[in-house]
């Protein structure tokens, strides 16, 4: 991938939210943390970048890799741990804008998959631990690197465009899984929602808390960020409020009936 090819939002997106906050330190080139004030309370903001000059080639391009998954755990449960005795927990805001978790023979060997579960570990601790958590989707969310930054949260915010989207795999790899070419698997993907890319599509499916509408997604105005400052100090709120700390709330939606419906039933057929 060149260089003018990676995408920037999560930096944009992070420094939008943080007030160009000090960065922790210790942390590599790829991953981003920075704690500042969402509204009135404290929260700590992780976003996953491109680095182009990663010591792991497939994991140059912002896909969370070896590296990446153990330092997003880490810096989640830095703030598990110093916030044990507090009666308020901190909030956590994962920026989102991740290309695929990193395919590669030494990311297999060194154990890709327990890394990844480390960091959708992390997350859902401190969901359990009584932080709110939000993942907000500003870019790509994709494959396993969504399942480890972000699809844990409490609630999910998207923003409302083109550029943004989730799936489980790439185009190009998802035409080849089905033996179709891109141009037919999009065609496809008109007929059924689940397969498609747009967040529009996604957001249909019901596991979107909301869906923010902005005029410039890669330069956010000062009307975007306040926008989403807005919408996440509105979901701490929601979130505070909600006594359920897992993720009964993506089946509240008006989408999710039928998948309510089958857990009522396995919950009777199980008594």
């Amino acid at each position: 991938m060149r260089t003018q090819d990676l995408s920037k939002r999560g930096a944009v997106w992070l420094d939008a939210l943080t007030g160009s906050a000090p960065l922790r330190a210790g942390y590599p080139p790829s991953v981003r943390v920075a704690d500042a004030r969402l509204g009135d309370q404290a929260a700590r903001f992780i976003a996953v970048l491109p680095d182009p000059n990663n010591p792991f080639p497939r994991a140059r391009g912002g896909e969370v890799g070896l590296v990446e998954a153990w330092e997003i755990a880490r810096a989640v449960r830095e703030v598990i741990d110093a916030d044990t005795h507090r009666e308020e927990k901190r909030a956590l805001v994962a920026v989102i804008d991740v290309a695929s978790q990193a395919y590669g023979r030494r990311e297999e060997a060194y154990g890709i998959h327990q890394a990844l579960a480390g960091a959708a570990d992390a997350y859902a601790s401190a969901r359990l631990a009584r932080h709110p958590v939000i993942g907000l989707i500003v870019g790509r969310a994709m494959s396993g690197a969504f399942l480890a930054h972000g699809y844990q949260a409490n609630r999910l915010i998207a923003l409302a465009d083109p550029r943004v989207m989730v799936h489980a795999m790439g185009k190009e790899s998802a035409a080849r899984v089905t033996l179709r070419s891109v141009a037919e698997l999009e065609a496809f993907t008109e007929r059924v929602p689940p397969m498609a890319y747009d967040i529009d599509n996604y957001a249909s499916l019901g596991l979107l808390w909301k869906l923010l509408p902005v005029s410039n997604a890669d330069a956010p105005t000062g009307t975007d960020q306040s926008a989403v400052e807005k919408a996440l100090k509105a979901a701490v709120d929601d979130i505070r409020a909600d006594p359920s700390r897992g993720l009964e709330s993506r089946l509240r939606s008006e989408h999710r009936a039928a998948s309510a419906a089958v857990r009522r039933k396995l919950r009777e057929a199980w008594r």
